[in-house]
């Protein structure tokens, strides 16, 4: 399999994961101009089961370092897998609510929010569960993140004038705290089921990144089941939608939804691969960087700040430098 030796290459993996993570949210704003969220979330996570198989057969099952795939994933022990699977349910109810507060609050406010509060308790968590890095430099880094998260909020309350907007928007920020503080949790579940210190030779029973995001996907699918049939039937907002008009969607809006997940299990897997050179915290923290990108695409494609005050703009402007700070610190830190 294919394994990352160095950590220059590491962060550049990492990289891939930001701006994976942090697109993915276009392919949902592309959809949802004719279809509801609640629909594209079926296509998204088929998405990523089937775009997690493609890796494992191709950077998964080549090279002559590691274990192959299919060798992999069938010496996996009960306890690792059920670990990485934990780690995809808790992962797609804390992303079904962060799609939601997509549809609700906006790009340029959800994901800042909520993948940015991620972002904070998920390197806490991770760093305890495999310390790895500077810490002293790692978490200044990540208290500048949690500053440009508040200088985004303060922008967005700034933004909404309308009432109705308003409303929209308190519950859209409430859903992407809930997800923010569920998706600190996913990572540290599949980190635990792999050997981070030698991808190469891998302790028996453990399993590679490979492995990790098919097994990974594999949960998240099942679990999407329970999760989005529910929110079908009891959506946040406007009227219930049925499997009837899922399968009533023409070919180009179902692979939006796919091609969407097929990004975002891109870049989860890079950051796996990467969390053998880089450590789990680092690697999580450098993916989690996403809200910049996101909001970038909020902001400059999609103009969800359109008409906005000059302090608004001052705002913005101090949340990109003070993300982008924070993400060169944990670089940083990662090289001590």
């Amino acid at each position: 399999m294919f394994i990352v030796n160095s950590y220059s290459l590491a962060v550049v993996f990492c990289f891939v994961t930001m701006l994976c993570w942090g697109s993915w949210g276009n392919t949902q704003k592309l959809a949802s101009k004719s279809w509801r969220y609640e629909l594209f979330y079926w296509d998204y996570v088929i998405g990523m089961f089937l775009f997690s198989l493609v890796l494992a057969f191709t950077m998964g099952s080549i090279g002559d370092q590691g274990r192959p795939f299919l060798q992999d994933i069938s010496q996996v022990t009960s306890r690792n897998f059920w670990s990485v699977i934990i780690g995809g349910v808790i992962f797609n109810a804390s992303n079904i609510l962060l799609s939601a507060s997509v549809s609700l609050a906006g790009l340029a406010v959800a994901f800042p929010l909520g993948v940015g509060l991620a972002l904070v308790l998920g390197v806490i968590i991770n760093y305890v569960g495999a310390p790895k890095g500077d810490p002293v430099i790692l978490f200044i880094g990540v208290a500048l993140i949690v500053v440009a998260i508040i200088f985004n909020g303060m922008a967005s309350a700034a933004t909404k004038k309308d009432a109705g907007d308003l409303a929209k928007n308190k519950k859209g920020i409430l859903l992407a705290v809930v997800a923010g503080v569920l998706m600190a949790f996913f990572y540290r579940f599949v980190a635990a089921a792999m050997d981070l210190d030698n991808f190469a030779n891998p302790t028996p029973g453990m399993v590679t990144p490979y492995s990790a995001i098919v097994i990974f996907s594999i949960g998240v699918l099942a679990s999407n089941f329970f999760f989005n049939t529910f929110l079908m039937k009891k959506p946040f907002v406007g009227e219930s939608v049925t499997y009837k008009q899922y399968f009533k969607g023409n070919f180009s809006t179902h692979m939006v939804g796919i091609l969407g997940g097929a990004i975002w299990c891109l870049g989860t897997a890079f950051s796996y691969i990467a969390a053998g050179k880089a450590g789990a915290a680092i690697s999580y923290a450098l993916g989690q960087g996403a809200p910049m990108i996101a909001a970038v695409w909020g902001v400059f494609i999609w103009k969800e700040f359109r008409g906005s005050s000059k302090t608004v703009n001052w705002l913005l402007g101090l949340m990109f430098l003070l993300f982008i700070s924070g993400l060169i610190l944990i670089i940083i830190s990662g090289g001590n």
